[in-house]
């Protein structure tokens, strides 16, 4: 059940050691044109991120510790949130990413931080509110109080949320502060994060690019340095195509781990079973505290507390699904930037990473669409998406649907309508489909076996670099390439690689066994370190 939750700025009774995690945000310099949705930008990838002033590092990001004492206070809480208030009024209207603030609430909780801070409350419990004075960002397809929550979809325009999705309420328990919500695919189902609401959002490393989707709006808004950490879901690769896209971190965790309450559309059937909800962020080691609030009392399962010996996992690799007719070559660059993390891994910690080749990875989309439509253990069916656009009306028609869209009169994004078509054409060979959904359990065997309790798998993310805008209509199952560990319930983690010589972010997928989600966060934090990471977007 959604809750408001009560930042705990308000508590009275609260007192304790503070911190806030932050990174490099620019808010000074000459304001960018301002361009309408789908406009055209005189610039293809923003002005770089300045710190607000000096700040001291540590860890990989930047530190600001706010309440080791009075005399330590490197910033103000205020002086943080008005930092990346002023970085997305720089940059949004080039990416538009952040399509509704709240920077007046934000404000007046960082206050209350800072006067907390200033009255002296310092004790031990920095473990209860970790978050205290981070801001974030929020999908919007998430119920954020006061928000919109219309998941791109126009019949929901006047939706605002009344209560918090259980991620978001536990967030701001742990003392982060929202900054906004962010935009997403019409109904979360496409990765381009474009609809007839909000427009399109832009990559920011080319603007002529997509930022992904379905958690677009995040990817770009966390590399665009306009906020700190961001939430997000993920049902086909909707957080780990944006984080790739974008040069972020994402993680996708193991099924059933992190509660999906409080989002719309909120998964029914055998999709429950595929939607994860998980943390974006630019840094590494924010994943695991992110993940640590977000789990709540379900984190126990992931052991995220034993240690992990990068010397005794057993690496495995990939190159590619093994040749699908429906997907796209894997591009040069993305291969050589995963046989360079093989080779390092070799070199420096002298492992032997095994290649494998696994054979139903072949048909990853038509198992993720067989899938994604069968029943659940006690016969329920999946809502249909043709329901989902109605939005408890009539089911949308997409025949006739496509023909509004032809004449410009159809409410609805192409890629939905398609995706409503496909939806039909899938329900038309149920034997297939159960042969299909049959070689899905059988992999996921496989893969379970194949992993263990040691092993981590390097598979590329996509088969290219972030596509140009509308490309994807052309290149419509690339997403498979994380669609399959959705409907395999395998935790992954996307970690960025640099840029490849377009200016565009390479990056490698980290696949573990269901609940080992502590070995790829742990090898993701020794790539960010070996490879540096997320790479400011509009450096020279």
């Amino acid at each position: 059940m959604d809750t408001k939750a009560s930042h705990p700025v308000s508590d009275d009774s609260f007192s304790g050691r503070r911190h806030v995690t932050t990174t490099t945000t620019g808010h000074h310099g000459n304001r960018p044109p301002k361009h309408g949705v789908g406009g055209r930008a005189s610039l293809t990838s923003l002005p770089p991120a300045s710190k607000p002033r000096p700040l001291p590092r540590g860890g990989g990001r930047v530190r600001v510790a706010m309440a080791l004492s009075r005399a330590e206070r490197f910033v103000k809480c205020i002086e943080v949130v008005e930092a990346y208030i002023e970085r997305i009024r720089e940059v949004n209207p080039l990416i538009n990413a952040v399509v509704k603030d709240r920077f007046e609430e934000a404000l007046q909780e960082a206050r209350q931080v800072d006067q907390l801070l200033a009255e002296g409350r310092t004790d031990d419990s920095l473990e209860k509110y970790p978050f205290l004075g981070v801001p974030f960002t929020v999908k919007e397809a998430f119920s954020l109080h006061g928000m919109p929550n219309t998941s791109g979809l126009v019949k929901r325009r006047c939706v605002i949320a009344a209560t918090d999705a259980i991620v978001v309420g536990r967030m701001k328990q742990a003392g982060a502060i929202p900054l906004g919500v962010t935009n997403c695919s019409e109904l979360c189902m496409w990765f381009e994060s474009s609809n007839k609401v909000y427009g399109r959002t832009n990559n920011p490393y080319n603007l002529q690019h997509i930022a992904g989707g379905s958690s677009g709006g995040e990817g770009s808004v966390l590399a665009a340095a306009c906020s700190v950490i961001g939430v997000g879901s993920d049902v086909g690769g909707s957080i780990r195509m944006p984080a790739f896209f974008n040069g972020v971190f994402g993680h996708k965790p193991t099924t059933g781990v992190v509660p999906n309450d409080g989002q719309f559309p909120i998964a029914q059937g055998v999709r429950r079973s595929f939607l994860c909800t998980g943390p974006m962020c630019r840094y590494a080691e924010d994943l695991e505290p992110m993940l640590r609030v977000m789990a709540g009392p379900e984190v126990h399962k992931l052991k995220l507390d034993e240690n992990v010996s990068l010397e005794k996992i057993k690496f495995f690799c990939m190159d590619h699904d093994g040749g699908s007719m429906f997907v796209y070559p894997v591009e040069k660059e993305i291969l050589q930037a995963q046989k360079k993390v093989v080779e390092h891994l070799e070199s420096d910690l002298g492992v032997q990473v095994q290649r494998v080749s696994i054979h139903k990875m072949k048909y990853s989309f038509q198992i993720w669409s067989a899938m994604m439509s069968s029943q659940d253990s006690d016969g329920t069916e999946a809502q249909c998406f043709t329901e989902l656009l109605g939005d408890h009306g009539k089911p949308v028609w997409p025949l006739w649907e496509l023909l509004k869209w032809l004449v410009g009169m159809s409410s609805h994004t192409l890629p939905a309508i398609a995706l409503g078509l496909t939806e039909k054409v899938m329900k038309l060979s149920p034997s297939l489909n159960a042969k299909l959904v049959s070689m899905g359990k059988s992999l996921q065997t496989e893969m379970e076996t194949l992993l263990g309790t040691d092993g981590v798998l390097l598979y590329p993310p996509h088969p290219t670099v972030a596509p140009r805008h509308h490309h994807p209509i052309c290149m419509p199952f690339n997403f498979a390439y994380t669609a399959i560990f959705n409907v395999l319930g395998l935790p992954v983690t996307q970690c960025p690689l640099g840029l490849s010589s377009e200016g565009l972010p390479l990056g490698i997928q980290l696949v573990a066994a269901s609940y080992n989600d502590r070995l790829t966060l742990a090898v993701a934090r020794y790539l960010e370190e070996a490879f540096g990471g997320w790479v400011p977007p509009g450096k020279a």
